[in-house]
């Protein structure tokens, strides 16, 4: 029995296929190169303004803090007295009051009227797009120019006393009577911010699929179940970031006082804010004012540290 022949190879050995050479690269160019300190230099010029108009400030406010500054632009020394003076100062103990009241007035109203409004110009009608341009006016508007016409709306014949005695409510001047003063601030305050606060929370609604809430509709949800198991689950975390901003500003509020009240009446809206004002540029204690704008700076920071533990962390964090 004969063996099959084997086939043979003739010809040069075989040889791996080289590979494939790679295509060319454009050059590239400087601010490919640079990248990074091409970000840097369109940085630059606003990291520079933050730190000569926030951080520069800051960073004199905290040392006036521990110093006296006499008439002359003297600096002396001071240590802690700024801070103990205020330990026992009545004035600084009902100014820290009303501005913790008034931001219980102001930081759930706010958020509250926002959240109403953001579902009320949910839809993408032209008429529901004309709602959200007027609920929008008063952030563009100027406090000034609003507190003053407040101060008719509030004041002695306006229409809100006027309103208030059709029911028997003869409260005369909001403005002068001290346990309405501070609401009639606070109303004016959530006025002007609530239209920012609305389309912060409209973006967040925009986000939430329509098939949630369908598939709720379906099964017999009411709009109130919608909402409370739905949609209000999804703005957690647009409420912590409102809470914290409203809260901050409210602890900073100053203009609408300044120009409806004066901090009156009897001190009844009388804040940290004004009373920072009144302390540097009436009385000229500027140290105790920087005393207390550090004061204020932790309570700020408290506050929003206890928000963030409140709220608990969003799914994204």
């Amino acid at each position: 029995m004969t063996s099959l022949p084997t086939q043979v190879h003739v010809g040069p050995p075989p040889t791996e296929e080289e590979p494939a050479p790679a295509p060319a690269r454009a050059p590239r160019g400087w601010w490919q190169q640079h990248g990074a300190l091409a970000g840097i230099a369109f940085v630059l010029p606003m990291f520079a303004l933050f730190v000569l108009f926030r951080f520069l400030p800051f960073l004199g406010g905290f040392g006036l803090a521990f110093a006296n500054v006499d008439l002359g632009g003297e600096i002396t020394f001071a240590g802690m007295a700024n801070f103990q003076y205020m330990i026992h100062d009545q004035l600084f103990w009902k100014a820290l009051t009303v501005t913790l009241l008034y931001s219980v007035i102001v930081v759930p109203l706010v958020i509250v009227v926002s959240i109403g409004l953001a579902l009320l110009v949910r839809r993408g009608t032209r008429s529901m797009r004309i709602f959200r341009s007027v609920f929008f006016l008063p952030v563009i508007t100027s406090l000034v120019l609003a507190g003053v016409v407040f101060i008719w709306i509030f004041g002695d014949g306006g229409p809100v006393p006027s309103l208030m005695s059709v029911f028997g409510l003869d409260t005369g001047s909001w403005l002068t009577n001290s346990a309405l003063a501070l609401p009639a601030v606070a109303i004016v305050a959530a006025w002007s911010r609530f239209g920012f606060d609305m389309l912060v929370v409209l973006a967040r609604l925009n986000e939430i699929p329509r098939e949630l809430e369908e598939a709720a509709l379906v099964d017999g949800a009411s709009a109130w179940q919608r909402f409370r198991h739905l949609t209000l689950p999804q703005l957690r975390s647009v409420v912590f970031f409102l809470a914290v901003i409203e809260t901050i500003t409210s602890f900073q509020v100053f203009d609408a006082i300044y120009i409806m009240t004066s901090g009156g009446p009897v001190n009844s809206t009388y804040t940290l804010g004004f009373m920072l004002y009144d302390q540097a540029f009436k009385f000229f204690n500027f140290g105790y004012s920087s005393a207390v704008s550090i004061v204020l700076f932790v309570i700020v920071l408290a506050f929003t540290l206890i928000q963030r533990f409140a709220f608990g962390r969003d799914d994204n964090g």
